[in-house]
């Protein structure tokens, strides 16, 4: 047994496969924490590959098939690792291909992470991601952003948008605790699996939830603010540019919880 792979269609994928694809930039992908050899909220990564892949490409890779393309990867490591699935065109980029060409599926599996600690401060950047629904490849104004915020003294970036509405972070979705609900930005963004199902659990949980604008002067209202990925279902944030965020102990626990929550699911 292999610890770790990176196969394309169900097969160990060569370097003379891969080539093309260090140079390219038209895919898109999902990212997951594995556990136990089961995944969580499998049903709305599948959901996130076609919806993609239907703005992207005109066309999907059947559920059944993604399915194996993922069973076949985690036969192949550790009970708990990271898992990408990486969905492109083999007609390459810079061509129009058509509805007859199906989607590639590439699959690499990794060490299982857990995100940072935090508390996180976040550099406030005017930024407004291309195709905001899609989590596409070749974002260099995520890099970019992070990097800038790291070189200020930051330990990320938060998105603002041309409207002053904050959205959400380099790789993560953002959300805060006004003391009796859980409020999530509304903007352009990418809406995020655990997002997703921490979204569901919490409404099994009866907690209170709502969409709103959020604006950095709405911050001071704030009893709590989060970031959340496929890594984790919550990190602290301390301060988003110069307005600090109160700790909430129990927002963190409340998120965590809810994720928890959800069944993991073999693929």
């Amino acid at each position: 047994m292999t610890s770790f792979v990176v196969q394309r269609n169900g097969r160990a994928a060569s370097a003379q496969e891969l080539a093309p694809l260090a140079f390219a930039g038209y895919a898109h992908f999902t990212a997951m924490q594995v556990r136990g050899g089961r995944i969580r909220g499998l049903d709305l990564h599948l959901e996130r590959l076609r919806s993609a892949s239907k703005e992207m490409f005109g066309r999907t890779v059947a559920d059944d098939q993604v399915r194996a393309h993922l069973r076949t990867a985690l036969e192949a490591g550790p009970d708990d690792l990271s898992l990408t699935a990486t969905l492109y065109s083999p007609a390459g980029e810079f061509t129009v291909a058509g509805a007859d060409v199906e989607p590639d599926v590439l699959v690499r599996t990794g060490p299982a992470a857990s995100g940072p600690q935090g508390p996180l401060t976040l550099a406030a950047v005017e930024y407004e991601r291309p195709l905001p629904t899609v989590k596409h490849v070749g974002e260099v104004g995520k890099t970019y952003f992070l990097r800038e915020a790291a070189g200020r003294g930051f330990d990320d970036a938060a998105f603002v948008d041309r409207r002053g509405r904050l959205s959400e972070g380099s790789i993560w979705n953002l959300a805060f605790w006004d003391g009796t609900s859980v409020v999530w930005p509304a903007a352009e963004m990418l809406g995020g699996t655990t997002m997703g199902i921490v979204r569901r659990q919490l409404e099994g949980l009866g907690v209170s939830q709502r969409v709103q604008e959020v604006t950095l002067a709405d911050l001071p209202a704030m009893t709590g603010g989060v970031v959340m990925n496929s890594w984790t279902p919550g990190v602290a944030v301390h301060r988003i540019g110069s307005v600090p965020v109160p700790d909430a102990p129990d927002f963190l626990e409340l998120l965590h919880r809810a994720y928890e929550a959800e069944p993991l699911v073999a693929p």
